[in-house]
């Protein structure tokens, strides 16, 4: 048990399918997912940046993906890649960097974010692990304690007892994956088993996170995108033409131009070569990615919109998340609000999912086409490379590769 410890090595489990962020994950990695510019897995490899010298990535699905985004180093960081050939869980994925590890080790996971000073109070005591306050905990391992131990995990209880919840962040020995453990009731080896195996015998201390951002559901990311916003620094590097107006913090990337008349209330971020207006209204917090071409008398709110993605003039995006390389024709509405004001129910991996929120619209995937004139409703995900036809009223989820019409016309499948 040592205060002030070091650690050489992070160890980044990056190999999971990424179900629960469907239709976003179709053609990438859940941790290859960007806010502001940068993929989870960036951001996650800038805060250990000057805390260890060596990162393992374990990759599994599209891992190539991965390797081509990263290479073998980043930053002060080395790069080492372990191939999961099958999905069996947590535990599975660490174990599969046993061979290459020192007496200690970081571990987390690789589709939240996490924060540096988090990290290393992680990093001050040993062994340990990062707990956050969570209101709504059942989706989540339960932590109970005592003083300034771990006394058990228990994952995704139907009744909460604790609001404190395990981030997926440990500083732990080397010896911890020599415990043996089953598979839980799931089919998987869950890493906190080996947590549970380990404070039988050992003490565990914890230390409480202040900028956790999970992100078990697509419409996490909003939280996650707000609260990166709120910690850039502010500047305008592109063209802002008269007659505009910007309130709030606005990042504004190189070779971007804001067309006359548009009004923007940050935060914002806008990636490089981009284009705004004229006449366009952003509501923040929303990021808008490189590449992209918002039209004049576009309305975005509270909105992820990826690279390269077009929304043509006359349309609104509220509280969206928008794929790359998409295409939304003029007059195109992703509806934010039911009209009897209960939340937003959408299906997710074949499960019907209440997000909590009063307030969220569409998931696009990558490659989304929009005729004009279409509306989707509240909760409705389109999966990559779809085309929506023109006058379209969208009320259920529409699969990948789709040509899809109104009933009277008929949906089709691409050849």
């Amino acid at each position: 048990m040592k205060k002030n410890s070091k650690v050489d090595q992070a160890v980044i489990l990056t190999a999971g399918l990424g179900l629960r962020f469907r239709p976003l994950t179709e053609t990438r990695p859940k941790p290859l997912i960007k806010v502001l510019d940068k993929s989870i897995l960036e951001h996650n490899l800038d805060q250990l940046d000057g805390l260890v010298k060596e990162v393992i990535l374990v990759v599994g699905y599209l891992e190539e993906m991965i390797k081509k985004t990263l290479g073998s180093k980043y930053k002060s960081l080395g790069i080492k890649y372990i191939f999961q050939k099958k999905p069996w869980g947590t535990a599975d994925a660490a174990k599969k960097a046993f061979p290459f590890l020192k007496e200690k080790f970081l571990l987390l996971n690789g589709d939240d974010i996490y924060d540096k000073k988090d990290i290393e109070k992680v990093l001050s005591r040993y062994p340990s692990i990062l707990l956050a306050h969570m209101k709504n905990s059942s989706s989540f391992g339960v932590v109970s304690h005592d003083n300034n131990f771990v006394k058990g995990i228990v994952e995704k209880p139907k009744k909460s007892i604790d609001n404190l919840v395990n981030t997926g962040l440990y500083f732990l020995p080397k010896s911890i994956l020599n415990f043996k453990i089953a598979k839980s009731p799931r089919g998987e080896y869950e890493f906190t088993d080996y947590i549970n195996a380990f404070i039988k015998k050992e003490k565990l201390f914890f230390a409480v996170a202040k900028n956790w951002h999970p992100l078990p559901y697509p419409w996490y990311l909003f939280q996650a995108n707000e609260s990166l916003l709120k910690k850039s620094k502010n500047f305008k590097k592109g063209k802002v033409e008269k007659n505009c107006t910007l309130q709030g913090k606005i990042i504004i990337e190189k070779g971007v131009l804001v067309r006359g008349g548009s009004y923007l209330q940050g935060p914002i971020y806008i990636g490089r070569n981009s284009e705004i207006g004229p006449n366009t209204f952003l509501r923040g917090p929303v990021s808008i990615g490189k590449g992209c071409h918002i039209g004049q008398g576009v309305e975005i709110k509270n909105s992820i919109i990826g690279d390269n993605t077009k929304i043509a003039h006359l349309s609104f995006v509220g509280d969206s998340i928008i794929g790359e390389n998409c295409n939304l024709g003029a007059g195109t509405i992703l509806a934010n609000l039911r009209f009897d004001r209960q939340t937003i129910k959408t299906e997710i991996a074949g499960e019907k999912i209440d997000t909590k929120r009063e307030k969220f619209g569409a998931i696009l995937g990558d490659n989304v086409q929009i005729g004009v004139n279409s509306a989707l409703m509240p909760g409705v995900n389109i999966g990559h490379n779809t085309l929506l036809g023109p006058h379209s009223l969208v009320a259920e989820n529409v699969k990948a590769n789709q040509v899809f019409y109104q009933k009277s016309v008929g949906t089709h499948i691409l050849s």
